[in-house]
């Protein structure tokens, strides 16, 4: 069994912080995983905004947030995480974005690295004092690769004074693993 992958490890680091969560977004619902652990984790009026550009992906979350008897937490918000700033005007204090394509769907429909990148540096602007983004990138297809290489190239460019960037992958997995980003965002302007 493994002990982490990048997907447990990033709801690992983010637990101990959730208790004081007023507002997370779930970037890329897939099937609710992420808006689950955000749901159950965070107090009871944190608001919870999860986006999916897929119906059948938002049908799946909300049917298990409904049988965990969250669903009242969380806004389904069928659009690209791009718009972000279309669904949320006031600062969050987490986000999760777990790239791709929808897990048991098919690889024709995936996030982009255009509007990934976009979307991040939204979220980065919308992100409270304390706050954290994680972000899981795949690097092994093709789109995923140019994704994994543009949301790197953002990262690398954040300023210091500002924002702490973290990376994790496993260094003996095979078949280009998946890599975890940890953002958190020390000072504000």
């Amino acid at each position: 069994m493994q002990a982490y992958n990048a997907v447990k490890l990033a709801q690992f680091l983010l637990l101990p912080h959730l208790n004081k969560c007023r507002r997370a977004v779930d970037a890329t619902a897939g099937n609710g995983w992420d808006s689950l652990f955000l749901a159950v984790n965070t107090p009871d009026d944190a608001i919870i905004y999860s986006f999916d550009i897929q119906k059948s992906a938002l049908v799946k979350t909300r049917d298990l947030l409904d049988n965990h008897k969250v669903l009242n937490k969380v806004k389904l918000i069928e659009d690209n995480h791009v718009n972000i700033t279309h669904h949320i005007a006031d600062q969050v204090d987490f986000a999760m974005f777990n790239l791709g394509y929808l897990p048991g769907g098919g690889h024709n429909i995936t996030t982009q690295a255009a509007t990934t990148t976009k979307s991040v540096k939204e979220t980065l602007r919308l992100l409270s004092k304390g706050g954290f983004i994680t972000i899981i990138a795949y690097p092994g297809h093709e789109s995923g690769k140019i994704e994994f290489e543009e949301v790197k190239k953002l990262l690398s460019t954040l300023p210091t004074r500002m924002f702490a960037v973290n990376s994790w992958v496993s260094v003996n997995a095979a078949n280009k693993p998946p890599i975890l980003y940890v953002i958190e965002k020390i000072r504000s302007e």
